[in-house]
């Protein structure tokens, strides 16, 4: 079975955007960037790749990737509608239209649509790249969280977890912190 891991960044106290959707506040610093990289470089757009170097660089953790719309939307703003090119690209949205083939919109159930992909049985994993409600909708099949910790406050915005659920347990598999004050956190879910 394929591995779904929400791959996101966060502030300290646990914000993925600010209240209006931005995110540009998060510092991009080379020793985090770096690491990250070169250890998912799937995760970077497609239209960057070549500035940071990985322009050829395979997929090494996600073959496949989840946004829901506000993670979306920004793509679409630049006129980018294609922003993963290099992975299998869905967006959950009930409102948004596309015209390009190489994303896959789901208006209907996100968790039955994401069962199926991890019941796939060839492929890497499947990067939930935001945002907060559809990882809330998604809790009960994510396998790991990748959390970039920023050393960022904002007091409020969109959390990692839009909605209530019930408690669910992860077990703390690696904390790598950096140089620049931002710490990668590794969860894997509790049995």
């Amino acid at each position: 079975m394929r591995k779904l891991t929400y791959y996101v960044a966060t502030s300290i106290d646990g914000f993925i955007a600010d209240p209006a959707g931005g995110y540009d506040f998060f510092p991009i610093k080379p020793d985090v960037m770096g690491a990250m990289n070169a250890e998912r470089p799937e995760t970077v757009p497609t239209q960057f790749r070549a500035a940071v170097g990985i322009a050829d660089a395979p997929n090494r953790c996600y073959d496949t990737i989840l946004m829901g719309r506000h993670s979306y939307t920004p793509a679409l703003d630049a006129g980018i509608t294609s922003p993963y090119a290099h992975l299998r690209q869905y967006v959950f949205s009930r409102t948004l239209t596309n015209d390009d083939p190489a994303v896959e919109l789901v208006a209907g159930d996100a968790l039955a649509t994401v069962r199926k992909l991890k019941e796939e049985q060839a492929g890497l994993g499947i990067w939930l790249c935001g945002g907060g409600q559809l990882a809330s909708q998604l809790l009960p099949e994510i396998d790991e969280l990748v959390i970039k910790q920023h050393p960022v406050l904002l007091g409020r915005g969109i959390p990692l977890f839009a909605e209530a659920t019930d408690p669910k347990t992860f077990a703390l598999g690696t904390v790598r912190p950096f140089e620049s004050g931002s710490v990668v956190l590794t969860y894997t879910r509790a049995l």
